[in-house]
């Protein structure tokens, strides 16, 4: 079954985790997030839900201004050759439509699919600031309680530092 904004508060809620939430006009693009939640303090992030070539499958969770080259991602991950994911796919393993994804989508892949790779640099940061399961929300959440959240849906998350697949 697919989790809720609801389930996922109730969660973060059980955890322990304090998160702040607010709602806003469906966002799809980092430049429509930070033109309704642009003003919450923290690191605004962009999430790519991934494949390779044999089929593996990632959710990379950058910074929003960071861009990233995925021929460089895929070395710097040890992946094959990378693609987006189809929406059918994100659908199938994350429970999710394009423009929703989030690091919290790892709360509806029980069966650890999907490998999560954090930025290191925004995993220092105090804050940070992602959709709850749905483009019309964005959640602060301090990037230990991030960590801490992804780890408890049975994710070990990788911390990279993807500045690195930044284009020349």
């Amino acid at each position: 079954m697919t989790a809720t904004p609801s389930d996922l508060f109730a969660r973060l809620t059980a955890l322990g985790i304090a998160a702040e939430t607010i709602e806003h006009p469906a966002a799809f693009t980092v430049e429509e997030l930070h033109a309704v939640a642009g003003h919450l303090p923290g690191v605004h992030v962009k999430n790519l839900f991934l494949c390779d070539a044999k089929k593996k499958m990632w959710l990379v969770v950058a910074p929003g201004a960071l861009r990233i080259d995925l021929k460089k991602l895929a070395s710097l991950i040890g992946a094959a050759r990378l693609s987006f994911g189809s929406a059918e796919r994100l659908l199938r393993v994350l429970g999710i439509t394009p423009g929703s994804v989030s690091p919290f989508c790892v709360i509806n892949d029980p069966g650890c699919n999907v490998q999560v790779i954090l930025d290191a640099g925004m995993m220092d940061g105090v804050m940070i600031n992602a959709h709850p399961l749905t483009n019309t929300k964005t959640t602060s959440i301090a990037a230990a309680d991030l960590r801490r959240f992804i780890e408890d849906c049975g994710h070990r998350p990788r911390l990279v530092d993807l500045s690195a697949a930044a284009p020349s």
